[in-house]
């Protein structure tokens, strides 16, 4: 999330810059600590910014966990409800950081404990600035002291963003904050959220489970809303960043926007299906407790979110490209390949992936499942397609029979 706050007084920012900045020549970039294993598939759950920005509270998140473990998304392998920006309120005279009193009157502790009391994991938010983008107090400088207190409140993950850090080395400071969780006596995942401007690829992977790559996704098809871009233009800035991804060190598209309202059951569909693809993490950002029958499908749908979850963790490439039309894919444990035919023009389009394309035999016969219709056909030899929808995708598993 980049910043919401950009006319804050100029002092405050200056005060950042200092602090941030002295701080760098005392951040040691060597983890001692071996980063936990704690994401050897993609992680799954909700976070609140996506539908609610800073419209949250203790009741709002009881309800969203409530709804993950009731609705199905708990059984299909969500499991972090995440509070990001806006939980915070101030320090108190220690230093400590304070839950909003109004928003979030029974404190985190107590919001912790209810979550996991449904099966669930719990998430967090702070930011290596000396403010957050919304302008709550950030973690520079308090890294360790931040680090222990969520480890006390039994939080599981954490969102580290971006905003207010000055002339601040971005490696060096996430590494001082991997230090801090590692040191806190509890295993929590990062979440490194500085949008890709710093060449996360070289160095994300030592401190943290997941890299953002991009700037903020926006709940539409194309198109940018301020620091914020479509659900395209993001993936448009993953086709070159497969050879990074893997087990405990994944690429990160930014959350989903599945069932928000700005595009279509068929472009969710796209946009779930190319996530999946991506062994991106799958983290949900619509209202849970209200969700139509087409959002709790897509969420739900255990053939898509097996193939994000496959335990090889390799990152779907882009094979071909012609014009709008797109084929995405990705091997998959045991011999098995997921493709997506991804049709991003205004007409349905016929579409097909050869074997050539994915590098088999052209006699090779398989059986092909579509994801999304769960049409299994058996025998098929050197190539599969059929006719793709405007902004849609045909996604399928294809298994190769055995000789």
């Amino acid at each position: 999330m980049k910043s919401l706050f950009a006319g804050l007084a100029a002092g405050v920012l200056l005060l950042g810059q200092g602090l941030a900045g002295s701080a760098v020549a005392h951040e040691s970039l060597k983890l001692e600590a071996p980063k936990p294993d704690l994401a050897s598939a993609p992680p799954m759950g909700w976070n609140s910014w996506n539908k609610y920005k800073c419209d949250i509270s203790e009741e709002l998140i009881r309800k969203q966990a409530d709804a993950m473990a009731s609705s199905g998304l708990k059984d299909a392998g969500y499991q972090y409800i995440v509070i990001d920006d806006c939980w915070q309120s101030h320090r108190d005279e220690k230093g400590n950081i304070q839950a909003d009193p109004v928003r979030f009157p029974s404190g985190i502790k107590s919001l912790v404990d209810y979550v996991h009391s449904k099966g669930l994991k719990f998430g967090l938010y702070s930011d290596a600035g000396v403010l957050t983008c919304a302008g709550r107090p950030g973690s520079a400088g308090y890294e360790f002291q931040d680090a222990r207190q969520y480890a006390e409140w039994g939080v599981d993950y954490l969102k580290y963003d971006w905003c207010y850090t000055g002339t601040r080395n971005a490696e060096a400071a996430y590494t001082i904050m991997a230090k801090a969780l590692r040191a806190s006596g509890r295993d929590i995942v990062l979440s490194i959220c500085e949008w890709g401007d710093n060449n996360p690829s070289a160095w994300a992977h030592k401190a943290g489970h997941m890299w953002r790559t991009t700037g903020d996704i926006f709940d539409a098809w194309e198109g940018q809303q301020g620091h914020s871009i479509g659900m395209t233009n993001i993936l448009d800035k993953q086709v070159e960043l497969w050879r990074y991804s893997g087990p405990n060190r994944w690429n990160d598209p930014d959350m989903l926007e599945v069932g928000n309202g700005g595009m279509t059951v068929t472009e969710y569909e796209s946009h779930f299906s190319l996530w999946a693809i991506l062994a991106a993490p799958l983290i949900a950002g619509n209202d849970m407790a209200n969700m139509d029958a087409d959002t709790l499908r897509i969420l739900t749908n255990k053939d898509v979110i097996a193939v994000d979850q496959d335990v090889l963790g390799v990152q779907g490439r882009r094979i071909h490209k012609d014009g709008d039309l797109e084929i995405w894919a990705r091997p998959l444990k045991g011999g098995d390949y997921a493709v997506v035919l991804f049709n991003r023009s205004a007409e349905a389009k016929d579409m097909r992936v050869t074997w050539e394309q994915l590098n088999l035999p052209a006699g090779l016969k398989a059986e092909v499942k579509d994801l999304w219709s769960k049409k299994v056909t058996r025998n098929v030899a050197g190539s599969y397609g059929g006719t793709v929808a405007s902004h849609g995708v045909i996604m399928v598993r294809l298994t190769p029979k055995k000789l």
